[in-house]
């Protein structure tokens, strides 16, 4: 029990000193790494690292809440609502994912600032700003913040947004989920940015490969289950 609550310390302080921490989801799920970070720490140099070193998508992620005040909606809902329209969305439904019920994916945004939207420079504006906005409209209505963000940004973009499930940790046990509780238990806008970290071998990063990475960066390295238990224990 000690250990578990130094590595859930460890990763809140280095979260919010603006470091990485590596998430590994299960085994059961996707059984996969995600590097996770903060989004208000996002730098140039944070996405260079996660290009280089994950090469998997980079991507936000954020609450449900946040995703509300925006007005943001699940892409599959979307398709939903305009498959009449479109019909090529109905065959590309998506109800056979192997580890989820439902995919988390909503927009894909830039910042208006940005050019092609795809360098290091760009996408950690796009990020940056995206988390500095949802931090600012905390207290604003609907429409305000739906006005804010279009101001701010543009979609289609460069970097996916990912929202979590309503019920945190209770229905939905994914990167964004866990990134988002940790973030929340940090005292942190829940609004992270990662990616997957990516072999060698057309695979992704074997477990084993990720913790001795971890080790070699001095960067923490956590299990969901580790995250889902201190998130119970922080909501009592």
């Amino acid at each position: 029990m000690g250990e578990f609550i130094k590595v859930i310390e460890k990763a809140i302080a280095d979260l919010r000193n603006g470091k990485f921490v590596l998430i590994h989801d299960s085994k059961d799920r996707e059984d996969e790494t995600d590097f996770i970070i903060s989004a208000e720490f996002i730098s140039p140099e944070s996405i260079k690292m996660m290009r280089k070193d994950g090469g998997g998508l980079i991507f936000l992620m954020i609450s449900h809440v946040i995703a509300k005040k925006f007005s943001l909606p699940f892409l599959t809902d979307l398709y939903d609502k305009i498959q009449d329209e479109y019909q090529i969305l109905k065959s590309l439904i998506a109800n056979d994912i192997p580890y989820d019920a439902k995919s988390s994916f909503s927009l894909y945004i830039n910042h208006r600032d940005t050019f092609t939207g795809i360098t290091d420079i760009d996408r950690s504006l796009t990020i940056k700003e995206f988390s500095l906005l949802s931090k600012k409209v905390k207290n604003s209505g609907k429409n305000e913040a739906m006005k804010m963000i279009g101001e701010k940004f543009r979609s289609p973009g460069h970097v996916p947004i990912c929202i979590s499930s309503n019920n945190l940790l209770s229905d939905r046990f994914g990167h964004t989920e866990l990134a988002v509780s940790l973030l929340k238990m940090a005292d942190l806008t829940p609004v992270g940015s990662g990616c997957e970290i990516m072999g060698d071998n057309g695979k992704a990063l074997s477990k084993k490969e990720a913790m001795n990475y971890a080790k070699e960066k001095n960067l923490t390295y956590l299990e969901g289950k580790e995250i889902i238990e201190a998130w119970k224990k922080w909501l009592k």
